[in-house]
């Protein structure tokens, strides 16, 4: 797709053109956002690395590792371990691949993404450039920021495939393009609302899984529900403070695209930052704990990139240090959140 140069011509497009879908990762945000918008009668473009995992879903119509009870229509999907083709055949591009693998995709391609619109679902940093997706984007792959937007929530994958009531946030700075792909991820289960932060609301999907990795390991530790209410007034806090130093503009901090996200992620179940750090706290070492994972927790690295990001800023983030002593310098866990009580307040 070419963009037309014109703004008002763009938003024309958008409104009139049966926009192309493209997602890229098999795991279960992506598998989610597959599901959502394959229900909602478009053709969807999914990039999976594995032929076998291709196979397996056109045969059985669900991801055999991700979101087994989230029903697919192989008749609205079309699957392929060529992300070349996927990203050609789109003109909006989703990425829920990992921070961590998210670089060496991104350079496999050769497609021209300038002439794309392209949504970020991923919840951290890329490591090589410590920078988050939307200005990895700009600043590498010399995406107009108009053209980049954020998907987040709050919102779990396995609820998505529950089908349970859910939120997302589409931020994106060209309103248009925010409306648009908002009325493409609504549902009759997930409803959809619009921001212009999409600075903010990336850095806070990041931070929030560093926190819910605390919340986990306050968990197991034996913390009870009086600290954990703490321990997260604190860290929306901490969150505010690290935001404004990055990316300081107009925004409020309690919406459900920072606070409601913290929440969710730090005190559901279905939280695999909090089952990290519940782990931690009860004894696993971290290296354990991580290999017992059989899906990624993107807060341990969020960590260390926080930590990097902030010697920059040196904002106030007692519990991000208070986690990068316990993830990456191999501190006692009881003795660091004893001496975390006593910052918090």
């Amino acid at each position: 797709m070419i963009l037309p140069k014109d703004a008002p011509k763009l938003q024309h497009y958008l409104l009139k053109q049966r926009l192309k879908i493209a997602v890229l990762g098999g795991g279960s945000w992506g598998t989610a956002l597959v599901k959502i918008i394959s229900e909602n009668k478009r053709t969807v473009h999914w990039y999976i690395r594995k032929q076998a995992d291709c196979d397996y879903i056109k045969k059985h119509q669900h991801n055999p590792r991700y979101l087994n009870g989230a029903a697919l229509n192989p008749k609205r999907l079309r699957i392929s371990t060529d992300s070349n083709a996927v990203v050609a055949a789109a003109d909006v591009i989703i990425l829920a691949i990992p921070s961590a693998f998210l670089k060496e995709e991104l350079d496999r391609l050769t497609v021209d993404l300038r002439q794309k619109i392209i949504f970020s679902a991923v919840k951290g940093v890329i490591p090589e450039s410590m920078l988050i997706v939307g200005e990895h984007l700009h600043k590498n792959h010399h995406i107009p920021l108009e053209q980049i937007g954020v998907i987040t929530g709050p919102c779990h994958a396995e609820e998505v495939a529950l089908e349970r009531l859910s939120y997302l946030t589409i931020a994106c700075m060209d309103r248009t393009i925010a409306l648009t792909m908002a009325a493409v991820l609504k549902s009759t289960y997930i409803r959809t609302k619009i921001s212009n932060d999409i600075i903010g609301t990336e850095y806070a999907a990041m931070l929030k899984n560093i926190y819910a990795i605390a919340a986990g390991v306050a968990h197991g530790l034996g913390y009870g529900d009086n600290f954990q209410s703490v321990l997260m007034s604190n860290a929306i806090r901490e969150m505010k403070r690290f935001i404004k130093d990055v990316y300081k503009m107009k925004r409020n901090i309690n919406n459900s695209a920072y606070l409601g996200d913290l929440l969710v992620t730090g005190y559901s179940t279905f939280s695999r930052n909090r089952s990290l750090g519940n782990m931690i706290g009860k004894g696993y070492s971290v290296r354990a704990a991580l290999l017992e994972m059989n899906m990624i927790a993107e807060g341990y690295y969020a960590t260390q990139s926080a930590v990097l990001i902030n010697k920059k800023y040196k904002t106030r983030i007692p519990i991000i240090n208070a986690m990068y002593g316990i993830l990456y310098e191999g501190k006692n866990a009881a003795r660091v959140f004893a001496k975390l009580t006593k910052k918090l307040n």
